[in-house]
């Protein structure tokens, strides 16, 4: 095995073997690595066979002058393989990553692995591989998810919302307008939890021009006024709602549970996964129970993220 560390001239390279992967995300695209790359220092990884054959890519950065971390920037990172991977290549691999990093001063790396509902195949080989290599588990997150191909089922509590909701003459739009729902997004997020986007409006507006179909902008209105909005974030087989906002009279008549169940029934006949994200702080060991309560009221159900510490001893 060959070990290269990423460079500009083998973006085509990169992006061509994504899109093949059994375990693809837009996000792992360089186009959109590189809208934060004044954050995080990229040393993403690229790993040949023998016979000059491309295997795995690896999104990760330098976070410190030990420590690898893939990827600090995204939700998710790890090993980004083909249907050609099996088990005693990942095996490999990790044994060349380790020799290559280590060579080149690291010492650990931070791990985060990729989410079964993101994989069109099975793609859990870097697990397995984690757990021979004595990676330790140091974060778990509850992330909430609905499976759209079994029965969805609302709280009793969810319903009535909604039915009241469908009398209040909503409309909902796919718009552009990332300006107005972002000021919404920020106000709310202020006045709520005393925080900010991670994204700010000229990266998530960037970010949409790049990838108009994966990241989307709906919106509730009510006589023109906007009610409540949403951005989600989506792959061929899952949805993921990146960001909500709901204003305070949309919270009063229902507006932002009108626009999720929406999203779900659209969803239904084309995508297998509706992903609400995580409902953790302090690296998982802080649970909001009231969020993540919000989440299963519309039939969500836990699926854990993972991150890991991997000692190159």
């Amino acid at each position: 095995m060959k070990v290269v560390r990423y460079e500009e001239t083998m973006k085509h390279r990169w992006d061509d073997f994504l899109r093949n992967a059994k375990n693809y995300h837009f996000f792992f695209h360089r186009d959109y690595l590189a809208y934060h790359r004044d954050r995080f220092e990229d040393y993403s990884l690229m790993v040949y066979d023998e016979k000059e054959r491309l295997m795995a890519l690896l999104p990760a950065n330098k976070a410190s002058s030990e420590t690898l971390f893939s990827h600090q920037g995204l939700t998710y990172g790890g090993f980004i393989v083909n249907d050609n991977m099996k088990m005693e290549t990942m095996l490999e691999i990790f044994e060349a990553v380790r020799d290559y990093l280590k060579e080149v001063g690291f010492k650990e790396v931070i791990y985060k692995t990729i989410p079964y509902m993101h994989h069109f195949k099975p793609a859990e080989e870097d697990r397995y591989a984690l757990f021979i290599h004595d990676a330790v588990l140091i974060q778990r997150d509850a992330g909430a998810v609905i499976d759209l191909k079994r029965p969805i089922k609302y709280s009793n509590g969810r319903k009535w919302s909604l039915k009241r909701a469908k009398n209040e003459g909503f409309e909902i739009e796919e718009s552009t307008d990332f300006a107005t729902f972002w000021k919404l997004l920020e106000e709310i997020l202020q006045q709520q939890h005393g925080a900010k986007p991670v994204h700010s409006l000229e990266e998530i507006t960037h970010l949409n021009t790049l990838f108009p179909k994966n990241i989307r902008l709906y919106l509730v209105k009510k006589a023109g006024q906007l009610m409540a909005g949403g951005i989600t974030f989506e792959n061929p087989d899952i949805t993921h709602l990146q960001y909500v906002a709901n204003s305070n009279e949309g919270r009063k008549i229902g507006a932002l549970d009108f626009l999720i169940d929406h999203l779900i029934q659209e969803r239904k006949t084309t995508q297998r996964f509706f992903d609400f994200g995580t409902s953790n702080e302090a690296n998982g060991r802080y649970l909001n129970r009231g969020l993540i309560d919000q989440k299963e009221r519309f039939g969500a159900r836990v699926v854990v993220n993972d991150r890991y510490l991997w000692k190159l001893v």
